[in-house]
């Protein structure tokens, strides 16, 4: 079915992050069990995974709606209703929306770290040992055992540069060889992406940051607004965490 599709369902989120809503049929549901979820043939849903929460969002169906609070993978892409909401059966056409301000925002914060990502690696050489975000806000911990005086304002002013460059952010999907061929496209420590995976989907600021990526992204790093970083905390001798938050 190719790199665009998770089991039955077509990654919209990764056709174009822009979608908001649109319209899909329910090929799998079980209306007398919702904790089992409900797969679509087409999702915008972002599931999450690579640190980046899942899209909250309802479906709009015969006069009903139902709300989305989760996901679940396995072999399909299985939404999670909330809580006593109806769920569609198998075969009714639905109208999917997410929720654009958490999307948003995410995309937004997602796109920060991979800024912050490259601009620590350019600058120090250090690879990434952990991170999370949530919307508006994120943290992301570095193997850097030393920094200098004033590194946490030096940082936001290099951050907030590349920001200001507007540079685009280009998404691509390769086979595995060559995108492993891209010299550090791995910035997680000890982590490379599943070997069973043929082809790998890479984020390219460019002139800046180049990752393994599966997550959503703004256009362009203008898009991301002003960063601000809140806090540089140590995690042991060779960590550092990095707290950022975006302010505008």
């Amino acid at each position: 079915m190719g790199f665009e599709h998770h089991g039955r369902t077509q990654r919209l989120d990764w056709v174009d992050p822009s979608i908001r809503e649109w319209d899909c049929v329910v090929v799998w549901s079980d209306p007398a069990d919702p904790e089992a979820g409900i797969v679509l043939d087409r999702s915008a849903f972002y599931p999450g995974g690579g640190g980046q929460p899942p899209d909250f969002g309802v479906l709009l169906w015969q006069g009903v709606k139902t709300r989305i609070v989760g996901s679940r993978k396995g072999d399909d892409l299985y939404l999670l209703p909330a809580p006593g909401d109806p769920v569609p059966p198998t075969g009714t056409t639905v109208t999917g929306a997410i929720d654009d301000e958490r999307r948003s925002s995410l995309m937004r914060v997602h796109s920060g770290l991979h800024v912050l990502c490259g601009t620590v690696f350019r600058d120090f050489g250090a690879l990434v040992t952990g991170g999370s975000m949530q919307p508006g806000e994120a943290r992301m911990d570095f193997n850097l055992p030393e920094i200098p005086p004033g590194f946490k304002q030096s940082l936001e002013d290099a951050v907030n540069a590349e920001i200001s460059a507007d540079r685009k952010i280009v998404v691509r999907v390769l086979p595995r060889e060559e995108a492993l061929a891209i010299p550090d496209l791995v910035r997680t420590q000890d982590a490379l992406p599943p070997l069973e995976t043929p082809e790998i989907r890479v984020v390219d600021i460019v002139g800046l940051d180049v990752q393994a990526d599966g997550g959503t992204h703004v256009a362009s790093t203008g898009q991301i607004g002003r960063v601000q970083v809140q806090k540089v905390e140590s995690k042991g001798r060779q960590n550092r965490r990095v707290r950022i938050r975006l302010t505008q």
